[in-house]
C-alpha cells in the first residue's frame, strides 16, 4: 500500500507515524554542510544577517566543515578568531550528518552554562527550522537539555566539568568548542580530548572536530622561499600553553592566504600587516586603518577589498605554493589531522579599523589581559606575554648624545651596517666602532621602494658607497630571511644577487634562535658537481639571541665602565621603543624565545645585525684604552650642514650624495 492510499484513513497519530517513516526512507541527495545549510537554514529578524544563511560570507570556515564530512582525517582543528561563524558551522555540520548519513553525534562545549544558555537553543532552533530534520526529531520524554534523538540516534550535549558526560555514548562524529577554555583536566580523568577521542574506538570512520580561539604561546613566523608566504614558525608543543594551537601543529598547518588586490600575489594576513598613520588615535586609526601587501605593494589595501579577497582565497600549507589564479600545488603533511587558522582580519563582521581600535585601546589601557583579548579573540593569534628583563624605551632615550646625525665622533675605527629587509622598504643603521666596543649610531632610516625591484637595492648600494667624513663602510649586514617576490616572478633571490654583487663588503645572513657559536660562515651556492662554486655566495648565520641580548645589555652598560653605546641627537622616540621592542623569555622547555611587546621590531634587528659584522670584523678583541668621558667631542658640536632629501630615502632629513664605483 502506498503512504498516499493510507492518509484516507488513517488516523492522525498513524499519519504522523507514517510521514516520519517516509522521511527516513526517502533518498537523500548528498550535500556539503555549506550546500545543506544554505538549502535548510533561515535566520530570524532578530539575527544579524536575517535571511537565508549564506555559509560563503565566511569562506574559511568552508573547507573545515567539508573536511569533517568527507571524514578522511580522524581529526580536524581550527584555530580562529572569536566571532567569526564557527559556531554555525558546527550546525551545518551536524544538520548535515543527522539528515544524510545519520549517526551518534557528540558535542563539548566549554562550560555547563555556555551549553545550557547559548549552544543548546540553537541546536533547537536548527532542529526546528530545517526542513528536512523537523519531522525526524524524536520529542516529549525521550528529548532532554542534554540529549536529543534525531532519525534515531542521539546527539549528546556535554561540558568538560562532566567526566560522566563525556564517557556516556559512543560517538561515530564529535565536535569540541572553544578547546582552550577546556578544564585541563576533567575530575583526574585525562585530557578531555582524549576522553572524547575515545568515544569514537567503535566507528571506523570517527571524526573529531575541534575549533578554538588560541591563548598563550610564542608567536614566531618564517618565511617560505618556494611560496614566498610567511607562515607560523613551528614551536616546542612544552612551550605552547594554547591546546588549540598545539593541536594544529600537529596537522597540516593550512594557512588562510588572500590575493592582493593589487599586485595579485597570495599572502598570508595577520596583525603585523595591518597598519594606520603613525601616532594616530584609537578613533583616528579606526577610520585610517588599513593592510600592506608583505611582497612589497606600495597601495594599501582597504576594507572595500575584503569580500573579493575571501572570495577568492584559498588555504595554504607548508610545502604548497598558490599561483596568481588560485590553484594550489603539492601535498600537505601527511597526518590524521587536518588543520586550518584563520586570521581576524578576514571577518565580514568587523572591519579593519575596528580592529586597529580595539588594540590601540587595549594597548592604552595598560591592561595586558585586554590587549591579550585583543590579539587572542580578535587577530587568532598566540598573546606572548610581556615581560623578560628587556629595557623600556626611556632608558634609550637616555643614551643619546648632543653630536649631529651623520658625524663621525672622536674614537670611531670603523662603520658597520645592519640592513632588515620588507616588502615595500630596506631598515637600516650605520654604527661607528671604537675601542673596547664603544659604538657610536651614526645613521638609521628606511629607504622606500618595492624590494622585488631593482631600485631600492641602487639607492642602498649607493648609501654603502658614501664616505662619511673620511671613513668608508667596513662591512655591512643584510637579513636574507625574507624573499622580495616570488620564486616565480623574480627567480634570484634580490638580497642574494646584492651581496655577490657587493661581496667585498657585504653578507647575507638569517638567524637562528640557538647555534653553538655567535656566528659561522657557510657556502650556499653549490655546483652541478655537487661541489662548492667559484661564485658562489657565503651566508652568515647568526645566533640572534646572543647580539640581540648584546645590544640590551649595552643599554644599561654601566656609566663607569668602558664600552658604551651612544646615540646621536635625532633619535627619536620610534628608534628607541624599536630597540625595546622584544623581550628576551626562558622557554618551559629551557630554551630561549624572544617575544614581542610591540609591533615594530627593525631597528633592533638591525643593530643586532651592525654588531654581528663588527663582531666578525674582530671588534671585541679591539685593545683596551682609557675610557674617554661620555661627553661629545669638539668636531662633534658642530652643526650639521643642510638636510638634502633624497627621493626613495625617509630617513629624517639626512643628507647624502650618492658616489658610484666603491662597491662596484
Amino acid at each position: 500500500m502506498l503512504f498516499a492510499d493510507v492518509s484516507a484513513t488513517a488516523s492522525p497519530k498513524s499519519w504522523r507515524l507514517f510521514e516520519r517513516a517516509s522521511l527516513l526512507v526517502a533518498p537523500n541527495q548528498r550535500t556539503t554542510p555549506d550546500e545543506w545549510g544554505a538549502s535548510n537554514r533561515t535566520y530570524p529578524p532578530s539575527s544579524g544577517v536575517p535571511g537565508e544563511r549564506d555559509p560563503y560570507l565566511t569562506p574559511y570556515m568552508v573547507p573545515f566543515a567539508r573536511s569533517i564530512a568527507e571524514r578522511k582525517y580522524r581529526r580536524a582543528v581550527m584555530a580562529m578568531f572569536a566571532q567569526g561563524g564557527k559556531t554555525e558551522a558546527i550546525l551545518d555540520v551536524i544538520g548535515q550528518r543527522l539528515d544524510q548519513a545519520p549517526a551518534p553525534i557528540l558535542y563539548v562545549g566549554p562550560s555547563k552554562q555556555f551549553l545550557t544558555e547559548q549552544f543548546e537553543p540553537r541546536i533547537m532552533a536548527l532542529l526546528d527550522e530545517a526542513p528536512t530534520l523537523k519531522g525526524k526529531v524524536a520529542r516529549g520524554k525521550r528529548m532532554t537539555k542534554t540529549r536529543k534523538v534525531i532519525a534515531g540516534v542521539p546527539l549528546r550535549l556535554a561540558h568538560a566539568g562532566s567526566s560522566t558526560a563525556l564517557k556516556s555514548d559512543p560517538a561515530a562524529l564529535a565536535l569540541t568548542d572553544e578547546a582552550d577554555e577546556l578544564m585541563a583536566n576533567v575530575k583526574g580523568q585525562g585530557d578531555p580530548i582524549g576522553l572524547v577521542d575515545a568515544r569514537g574506538d567503535t566507528h571506523a570512520d570517527f571524526v573529531h572536530g575541534i575549533v578554538s580561539t588560541p591563548s598563550e604561546g610564542p608567536s614566531e613566523t618564517e618565511f617560505d622561499e618556494s611560496s614566498g608566504l610567511e607562515f607560523w614558525k613551528w614551536q616546542e608543543p612544552g612551550d605552547v600553553a594554547s591546546k588549540i594551537w598545539r593541536l594544529w601543529q600537529e596537522g597540516t598547518r593550512h594557512h588562510w592566504a588572500w590575493p592582493c588586490p593589487h599586485c595579485g600575489e597570495y599572502f598570508v594576513p595577520r596583525f603585523s600587516l595591518l597598519r594606520w598613520p603613525k601616532g594616530a588615535t584609537a578613533s583616528q586609526a579606526r577610520r585610517n586603518a588599513y593592510v600592506q601587501c608583505p611582497q612589497g605593494c606600495a597601495d594599501p589595501i582597504l576594507e572595500k577589498h575584503k569580500a573579493e579577497m575571501n572570495a577568492r582565497g584559498v588555504y595554504v600549507a607548508p610545502g604548497q605554493t598558490v599561483g596568481p589564479d588560485g590553484v594550489v600545488i603539492g601535498d600537505a603533511a601527511e597526518t590524521s589531522t587536518i588543520s586550518f587558522w584563520a586570521s581576524g582580519l578576514a571577518s565580514p563582521f568587523v572591519s579593519f579599523g575596528a580592529r586597529a581600535e580595539a588594540f590601540l585601546k587595549a594597548k592604552e589601557s595598560g591592561d595586558q589581559q585586554e590587549v591579550r583579548t585583543v590579539i587572542n579573540a580578535g587577530f587568532g593569534e598566540l598573546y606572548a606575554p610581556a615581560g623578560g628583563d628587556a629595557p623600556e624605551w626611556l632608558e634609550v632615550q637616555r643614551l643619546v648624545l648632543p653630536y649631529a646625525r651623520r658625524r663621525v665622533p672622536d674614537g670611531v675605527i670603523y662603520l658597520t651596517v645592519g640592513v632588515d629587509v620588507q616588502g615595500d622598504r630596506l631598515i637600516y643603521v650605520i654604527r661607528g666602532w671604537g675601542l673596547r666596543q664603544e659604538s657610536w649610531l651614526i645613521d638609521h632610516g628606511e629607504i622606500w621602494g618595492e624590494t622585488q625591484h631593482e631600485q631600492v637595492w641602487l639607492d642602498l648600494e649607493d648609501l654603502l658607497d658614501e664616505e662619511f667624513e673620511g671613513h668608508r663602510i667596513k662591512r655591512a649586514f643584510v637579513d636574507s630571511g625574507f624573499r622580495p617576490g616570488k620564486k616565480s616572478v623574480v627567480p634570484e633571490h634580490r638580497v642574494y644577487e646584492f651581496c655577490r654583487r657587493n661581496s667585498r663588503i657585504v653578507y647575507a645572513t638569517k638567524g637562528y634562535d640557538k647555534r653553538s657559536t655567535p656566528l659561522s660562515k657557510s657556502r650556499i651556492d653549490v655546483a652541478p658537481s655537487g661541489g662548492k662554486s667559484k661564485y658562489g655566495l657565503d651566508l652568515i648565520r647568526l645566533d640572534t639571541d646572543f647580539f640581540k641580548s648584546w645590544v640590551h645589555q649595552r643599554v644599561r652598560w654601566p656609566e663607569d665602565q668602558p664600552g658604551a653605546w651612544h646615540l646621536h641627537a635625532d633619535a627619536g622616540e620610534d628608534y628607541c621603543r624599536q630597540i625595546v621592542s622584544e623581550a628576551r623569555m626562558r622557554k618551559p622547555s629551557g630554551g630561549v624565545t624572544w617575544v614581542s611587546r610591540s609591533r615594530d621590531n627593525h631597528f633592533l634587528d638591525c643593530e643586532s645585525m651592525a654588531y654581528a659584522a663588527a663582531y666578525m670584523l674582530g671588534v671585541q678583541r679591539l685593545k683596551q684604552a682609557p675610557q674617554r668621558p661620555r661627553e661629545k667631542s669638539e668636531k662633534a658640536n658642530e652643526e650639521a650642514p643642510p638636510p638634502v632629501r633624497g627621493g626613495y630615502l625617509n630617513s629624517g632629513g639626512r643628507s647624502w650624495q650618492p658616489r658610484k664605483g666603491f662597491l662596484k
